[in-house]
């Protein structure tokens, strides 16, 4: 990072986030020699110390718990004195106790204000509102993935009636020799999400003909149409020539009855914010999770809901996280998640602690208890109303958990098909994804970043460790953009073209 402050004091050279914190995070390079004060005590630093990184601020003994946050991020792997570096030379993971206080009552759910933000969206027959308006073309299996990326290709340079944003192409790896049941429920759900998503106007569902994952099993009643949604295969098309052909004039006809659908105003509580955090630094949890947190807690407090991913990114904060729970079954359906997650990493002979990339170790983070305690920030400090799988409709307003993987395209997916209508991806390291139909805008946690990658990112949080924003301005900045963005203006993501697309696959391939 480049140098935050140009002439760092003592006193300005690092953040110490609690009180009860043996450690501090530094803001700018620390060199040997340099003296530190916080919460009133002066240290004398030690080892070079990269901004981002730990240095020790009191004696840690062997096995001593490392405290960020107040709370336990790893156990020393040997004595660390203070102004000494504090990262995966001498930390070790440890798996916290679980230790839960459930809540005992029922919070009700938040009543939206007679008087809120608006934003321009296209209203569904369903109740739920679109903030773009595209037609997909969706593949029902690898066989057809090929066919929909024709179909897409046939209109990348058309011109669109007003209101209409495109044609997303929707190829997928698999749908094919996996076992009937858990797999094939999550990829149906996933699919079924995206082909009724509130920013599809309507969708082609293309398949081979053979698959397991049968293009009939979306549509009722043995059809193979809807008002929205038409399907075929390449089988029953006559190759993959005719079903190109055949879907591009179903494209067609959608396109004309989008073309029909305008934008009208509409109240913020029909946002669905989908939170997610790639290539995260140490500067995440103190920038822009926090600042995309404040920014939940605006659109949940006028009705909206916000909707929190990545369970191997919850792991050191789920007991938190429980706490918030606005009646003990939700927290037990929270936690149900992760204790599932945890079965399900042992299955492979992995472990939470496996998820923190060499890039998030560069930015900073030690373990995912450190990693997770900063990526529920983004979540704010409103009540937990629910939780639900991979992919599940979000039907609760106000700050929801969602069962997914950390990786970024597979965890975007699921927020997409769960109905998350526009999406906040902060990044460390600068991550790079978007999602076909839904916008999403990028939030750099730190000003290089924001600076060296200037065409993907949307808004610097790095200006709260420059001392240049706080948290909650940071905050608002993100909640009008994403009203503006929400009514149609383009995010960096959006403009690149990123449409990454990956179906979470949890079991074995036959």
């Amino acid at each position: 990072m480049d140098q935050i402050v140009k002439l760092p004091t003592a006193h300005n050279a690092v953040i110490h986030l609690h009180h009860a914190d043996n450690v501090a995070v530094a803001r700018v390079p620390l060199t040997p020699g340099l003296r530190i004060v916080a919460e009133g005590r002066t240290v004398t630093v030690q080892d070079p110390v990269p901004p981002g990184h730990k240095v020790a601020l009191e004696p840690i003994g062997d096995g001593e718990q490392v405290t960020r946050w107040g709370q336990m991020i790893g156990r020393a792997g040997r004595a660390i004195e203070p102004g000494r570096h504090v990262h995966v030379h001498n930390v070790v993971y440890e798996e916290r106790a679980a230790e839960y206080e459930l809540p005992s009552g029922d919070i009700p759910l938040r009543t939206p204000p007679a008087s809120a933000p608006a934003f321009l969206g296209y209203p569904r027959e369903d109740g739920r509102v679109g903030t773009r308006n595209y037609i997909a073309v969706v593949a029902a299996s690898n066989c057809a993935a090929f066919t929909v990326n024709q179909v897409a290709r046939l209109f990348e340079n058309e011109k669109f009636p007003p209101g209409v944003d495109g044609v997303a192409a929707f190829p997928l790896d698999g749908g094919c020799s996996i076992p009937v049941g858990a797999e094939t429920d999550l990829l149906k759900r996933t699919l079924s999400g995206i082909l009724h998503h509130p920013n599809v106007s309507g969708a082609v569902l293309v398949g081979l003909g053979c698959e397991v994952n049968q293009v009939s099993l979306y549509f009722p009643d043995g059809q193979s149409r809807t008002e929205r949604v038409v399907g075929l295969t390449l089988q029953g098309a006559g190759g993959t020539k005719a079903a190109v052909e055949a879907a591009r004039r179903e494209v067609w006809k959608l396109v004309e009855r989008a073309a029909s659908e305008k934008r009208v105003e509409t109240p913020a509580a029909s946002l669905v914010l989908g939170l997610q955090c790639g290539g995260s630094d140490s500067f995440s949890g103190i920038t822009a999770n926090p600042a995309l947190g404040h920014c939940s807690d605006l659109l949940i407090d006028y009705g909206g809901a916000a909707v929190l991913a990545e369970t191997p990114e919850c792991f050191g904060a789920e007991h938190l996280l429980a706490g918030r729970a606005r009646n003990r079954g939700v927290a037990e359906k929270f936690l149900g998640f992760v204790d599932g997650y945890k079965d399900y990493l042992r299955r492979f002979g992995c472990n939470f602690d496996d998820n923190p990339t060499p890039g998030n170790k560069e930015g900073g983070l030690t373990t995912i208890l450190e990693k997770s305690l900063g990526a529920a920030a983004k979540a704010g400090v409103s009540p937990l109303t629910d939780a639900v799988d991979y992919g599940e409709p979000v039907t609760t307003s106000g700050f929801v958990f969602m069962n997914t993987p950390g990786n970024d395209p597979i965890s975007l997916a699921g927020l997409a098909a769960g109905g998350a209508n526009i999406m906040a991806f902060t990044t460390g390291r600068g991550s790079a994804s978007g999602f076909p139909i839904v916008p999403v805008i990028k939030i750099a946690s730190n000003s290089h970043t924001f600076r060296n990658m200037p065409d993907d990112m949307d808004v610097n949080a790095g200006r709260i460790a420059d001392g240049e924003a706080s948290v909650e301005q940071v905050g608002r900045e993100i909640f009008d953009l994403a009203l503006r963005v929400a009514s149609g203006e383009e995010t960096s993501s959006e403009r690149l073209g990123h449409n990454e697309f990956v179906v979470w696959r949890i079991g074995p391939v036959l």
